[in-house]
């Protein structure tokens, strides 16, 4: 009668975690259970705050200005010093474009209410100057604050029906500006039967950005579809309603 093999018992494998990155050598060695973790956030949304001072700012703090704060009934307002159709615009519309990054009173004021009238009364001085806008436009989109978002938006539009063939000369530019309207196109869009109180205030960036959109087309001549869809490829012409 042949006697039963006892097999020896093993102790089981010991298995050891590690937290490595994801995709590394660490990772992929066998034997070890690895927890890589969450993906990290991607931050498409998030706010970029500035460092330092704006120029913007810097000559405001010296005065080099020829501004001042008036008040009155309809609330706040700026004095100008001079006339405004008489300033060099090469000069001061660029500086007052790259106060559009700032959230703190009273840059922000000057440098919204400060652009909005110079754009209004610049007329031709405006074209020339339309190279010199683009980074400083750039750099307030990119900080991705809401409230400097919804600022710029309003400019761009007036910009654009400010002089004639501004629309035209920016359609050049489009690789710069439209990457951060492309992210915030569908953000903040009202849904459902609730009541968006930002876009009673035209503060809703996904409407801001389609009414932007809108403009440039309009006004952009015939390459400015194309080239909007390029960069912005959820977006539909507005003329063929």
């Amino acid at each position: 009668m042949s006697q039963a093999k006892i097999i020896p018992k093993t102790k089981p494998e010991k298995v050891v975690q590690y937290r490595n990155n994801a995709f590394t050598t660490k990772a992929m060695k066998k034997g070890c259970q690895t927890n890589v973790g969450s993906p990290p956030l991607a931050g498409a949304f998030t706010e970029r705050t500035k460092k330092g001072d704006t120029s913007f700012a810097k000559f405001y703090k010296r005065g080099d200005f020829p501004i001042a704060l008036e008040h009155d009934t309809k609330g706040n307002k700026i004095a100008w010093k001079v006339e405004i159709e008489k300033l060099d615009y090469h000069h001061y519309l660029p500086l007052f474009f790259d106060g559009l990054c700032e959230t703190e009173h009273p840059y922000e004021f000057f440098a919204r209410q400060g652009v909005h009238d110079m754009l209004e009364h610049g007329g031709t001085k405006i074209l020339p100057v339309i190279p010199q806008l683009i980074i400083p436009i750039k750099m307030a989109l990119n900080t991705r604050t809401h409230s400097v978002v919804c600022t710029t938006l309003k400019i761009l539009q007036h910009l654009v029906v400010s002089a004639d063939m501004v629309g035209e000369a920016l359609v050049p530019y489009y690789r710069q500006i439209l990457p951060i309207l492309n992210i915030f196109k569908n953000h903040n869009l009202n849904s459902g039967d609730g009541i968006d109180y930002s876009q009673q205030k035209r503060e809703n960036v996904g409407d801001l950005i389609q009414e932007t959109l809108e403009t440039f087309e309009r006004h952009g001549g015939e390459d400015a579809f194309i080239n909007i869809k390029y960069m912005v490829p959820t977006y539909e012409s507005c003329m063929l309603n």
